[in-house]
């Protein structure tokens, strides 16, 4: 039995039961029906801001701004905005017709809300922008005025609709918001409304008759379904029942086969604003990763090229650094690390980490990541090429509350890990190196544990420069002296396809791609 017939057979004993509603692959023209995986825990973007909720949430929820893939900023609910020349001063001037989904007008009132009590609350990347502001301040309904206490130039990159996402006022304000903005309707101003949502099966959304850009939405509703088989998700694709899959929807493996099918097409535009980067993830409190010498060892045993080649099938590119290619302030003038356990040994051999009678030099324990066959093979290639010079590598395997509770407290080895670089160093990439983000229990902060006054200088100072030669040399030197303290083994930046069925137009419009409000999607007449 090959393959496509072993998925077939899968699809038709579990996939088939996933979900009890409409014929989907029959109902294309004003229907939408897409893949969701994993389920989303709520859809309160200003709660939880993990790729399902953002996927899902992003068609119910808007920031002030989004984002072109050049990464430049475009009206969404803010149709106008300026930036003083001092850098200190941001006005937006809000669209006038909007409105929530239970008819209340959205005002300059919800974004103070949404900036200065809710999001600093509940959003940890929120409060971390919004806690520059001296003040934020609303001279009428439809402006709102951002006031630093000194120049951020990513300011303007935090808007999208996951970062700053606009939140009710008259439905949250003076409530308990984790606990309401969870359990209430999720309630936006956004082209799409929850109609329904069948725990495990479906979420059903449903086109906002009067939203406030013409013509928009184009379809009448989307249909995001549960299926959490990743062979059953193939095979809806590839017969019409799904015309969408996006981020990890689909294993990689299967990619390069869905996308050569007829009525399929597939992108990875629409990811640039996250430009995921893919590491080993390492505790630089404990010995031997405490010393730099046994990190550049690690990454003389990697091949980059290899990870990117046989594990991600060519969806991605071999990292050099910190900063991803696709992000503005890359340089590619940093250190190489060649693939060679010569030079590996050499490092280890230096430090005085000798082999003991069984070879073995030290012994790592590999908390994984519990995140589907990827990763479980990245885990996999890292004890084997570790072994080669005597790295013994113990995997140990958890489900993703132990995970997230072992890497954020401190209590791992190494691990594997994913973050986004949010259109911005300033606002994605230096939370993992400063000092200051050393915080205990905190996912996706400083969980390396990593300290250098320098890196912490470095990262402040071009946070804060308004001259572009400048901030680009700055960020050139962290990147320099991070690569050659190798606090983390980045691996690669990942490259995630957008499958859909060729009928549909506009999916990816924006560098949020699938994460953005599908006003314009549609399908061809």
């Amino acid at each position: 039995m090959n393959r496509r017939e072993f998925n077939l057979m899968l699809a038709a004993t579990i996939g088939s039961t996933a979900f009890a509603g409409p014929a989907f692959g029959q109902r294309t023209g004003d229907t939408l029906t897409a893949i969701i995986q994993p389920e989303p825990p709520i859809l309160n973007l200003g709660l939880n801001q993990q790729t399902p909720t953002g996927v899902v949430g992003g068609k119910i929820y808007e920031g002030l701004l989004s984002y072109a893939k050049d990464l430049s900023p475009q009206p969404l609910l803010a149709d106008s905005w300026e930036v003083s020349e001092d850098g200190l001063t941001y006005t937006f001037k809000l669209v006038t017709n909007a409105k929530w989904h239970d008819g209340q007008p959205f005002s300059s009132a919800d974004v103070l809300f949404s900036c200065k009590s809710l999001l600093p609350e509940t959003h940890p990347r929120a409060r971390a922008v919004f806690e520059r502001c001296e003040s934020i301040e609303a001279p009428d309904d439809h402006t709102v005025v951002f006031k630093l206490k000194e120049a951020f130039p990513a300011f303007i990159m935090a808007f999208e609709t996951a970062s700053a996402p606009m939140l009710p006022r008259h439905l949250l304000e003076g409530k308990d918001y984790r606990k309401d903005g969870a359990e209430q309707q999720p309630v936006g101003t956004g082209p799409f409304r929850l109609a329904e949502w069948v725990r495990g099966s479906h979420i059903h959304l449903t086109a906002v008759d009067d939203y406030y850009r013409p013509d928009q939405p184009k379809l009448k509703e989307i249909y995001y379904r549960v299926i959490p088989d990743a062979a059953s998700r193939a095979v809806s694709l590839e017969q019409g029942e799904t015309q969408l899959a996006q981020w990890q929807d689909i294993e990689p493996f299967d990619v390069e086969r869905l996308a050569s099918l007829d009525h399929l097409d597939m992108t990875t535009d629409g990811y640039e604003y996250f430009s995921p980067m893919v590491w080993i993830e390492l505790n630089c409190r404990r010995p031997p990763m405490d010393d730099k010498r046994f990190r550049q060892a690690l990454m003389h045993l990697l091949d980059r090229e290899f990870v990117r080649d046989r594990i991600l099938f060519g969806l991605a590119n071999a990292a050099t650094g910190p900063i991803a290619s696709s992000m503005r302030y890359y340089t590619p003038d940093v250190k190489i690390y060649e693939p060679s356990v010569e030079k590996a040994v050499a490092l280890l051999d230096e430090m005085g980490l000798k082999p003991d009678a069984a070879g073995v030099r030290a012994t790592l324990k590999f908390t994984m990541v519990p995140a589907g066959e990827v990763w479980t093979r990245i885990a996999e290639y890292v004890r084997q090429s570790f072994g080669a010079a005597g790295i013994n590598v113990e995997l140990q395997s958890n489900d993703l509350a132990g995970w997230v509770s072992a890497v954020s407290n401190g209590d791992f080895d190494i691990s594997g890990n994913q973050l986004y670089q949010n259109g911005d160093p300033a606002l994605g990439v230096s939370r993992t190196y400063i000092s200051s983000n050393i915080r205990k229990g905190v996912m996706f902060s400083n969980t390396a544990g990593y300290s250098n006054p320098k890196v912490d200088e470095l990262f402040e100072a071009a946070a804060v420069e308004l001259d572009e030669e400048k901030r680009q040399a700055l960020y050139t030197q962290v990147q320099q002296l991070l690569v050659e303290e190798m606090p983390i083994l980045w691996l690669c930046e990942q490259k995630y396809p957008t499958i859909f069925d060729n009928r549909l137009s506009d999916v990816v419009t924006t560098s949020t791609g699938v994460n953005a409000n599908f006003g314009t999607t549609h399908f061809a007449a």
